[in-house]
């Protein structure tokens, strides 16, 4: 072989080699910022994923006590799902959840609104009225529950005593017991929870709106309320669009504050899709049943996701 045609051959081996050195540095530095994802990926995958896939096969199983520990599991389709939607209980829970989720969220959004606008006045006491506010909002949920349960005793509740002592009602109101309040008792809590988270978002919104439009505003001649119309809330429809979202997805699984204020009752005028999912799987020891609820509750969890999830691409769009 002549000279040049080796020293050819071993400049394109060394040119190979190089090049394949910095293929492999390219693809570890390329891939080393995906190693630190995998702990957390695991973690999705084992404590949230695997659940949540054996929770929608279990729908379509019947699994009870006598067979979950190793029996004849068999698959019966949608006949839990059928029995569900037969299941006056069930009807009466999703009736209940929808009430509940609704009305929470308006008048948290309603109320965390006006003290947002009351907070971005920026007076004196401002920042401490604000972070008492969020107290509500810190204290865990069970504690919440048992504090308002106290608090709307028919008996010795302090809500009571304040409402016969100015003169409201001439006799003490069951609040957790009839089944015409019991379920607007449970709300006017859930509200009292989230109009800070509410307040918190939508105080950060107003805060990082643009000055300079509202000037503009002012000088072509536009009032507060036209500014609040067409500037504020226009501005803010992110904020609001995520304010929604969440909130829906926390109040419509809303399970630990109910379950120990009422229980689901009285007569299930408390009930919701989470409590009648429990019920069925540790009361009832019908865990197909349970899981069955548990998927229709994920169900409308994740329809309410999908248009939040549009919401945003058209405002990506716009």
């Amino acid at each position: 072989m002549p000279k040049d045609s080796k020293t050819a051959k071993r400049s394109v081996n060394g040119l190979s080699i190089l090049s394949l050195r910095r293929l492999l540095k390219s693809m570890v530095a390329k891939g080393s910022k995906y190693f630190f994802v995998i702990p957390a990926l695991l973690f999705m995958i084992i404590l949230v994923g695997y659940p949540l896939v054996y929770n929608i096969v279990l729908g379509f199983q019947d699994i009870t006590m006598l067979n979950i520990n190793g029996g004849d599991k068999n698959f019966i389709g949608f006949d839990n799902y059928i029995a569900l939607f037969h299941d006056e209980v069930f009807i009466i829970s999703l009736k209940n959840t929808v009430i509940f989720t609704i009305a929470s969220i308006v008048f948290q959004f309603i109320f965390g609104f006006l003290f947002a606008l009351f907070f971005n006045l920026k007076f004196r006491l401002a920042s401490l009225l604000r972070g008492l506010m969020m107290v509500g909002w810190l204290i865990p949920i069970t504690i919440t529950a048992l504090l308002f349960k106290f608090l709307m005793d028919s008996n010795v509740g302090l809500i009571n005593y304040l409402l016969i002592a100015s003169g409201f009602i001439n006799e003490p109101i069951p609040w957790l017991s009839d089944p015409d309040v019991a379920l607007w008792s449970v709300i006017i809590t859930n509200i009292w929870i989230g109009i800070p988270f509410n307040m918190l978002l939508l105080s950060t919104g107003l805060s990082s709106l643009p000055k300079d439009v509202y000037e503009s505003a002012s000088l072509d001649g536009a009032n507060k309320i036209q500014q609040f119309i067409h500037i504020t809330i226009p501005l803010l429809r992110p904020v609001i669009l995520i304010i929604m979202m969440l909130g829906f997805i926390y109040t419509f699984k809303v399970f630990d504050l109910v379950y120990v204020m009422t229980g689901g009752g009285p007569v299930n005028t408390t009930e919701l899709l989470s409590i009648l999912a429990y019920r069925y799987s540790f009361g009832q020891i019908e865990f197909s049943m349970g899981a069955a609820a548990a998927n229709i509750l994920l169900l409308f969890l994740f329809i309410v996701s999908l248009f939040y999830l549009r919401a945003i691409r058209k405002d990506e769009v716009i």
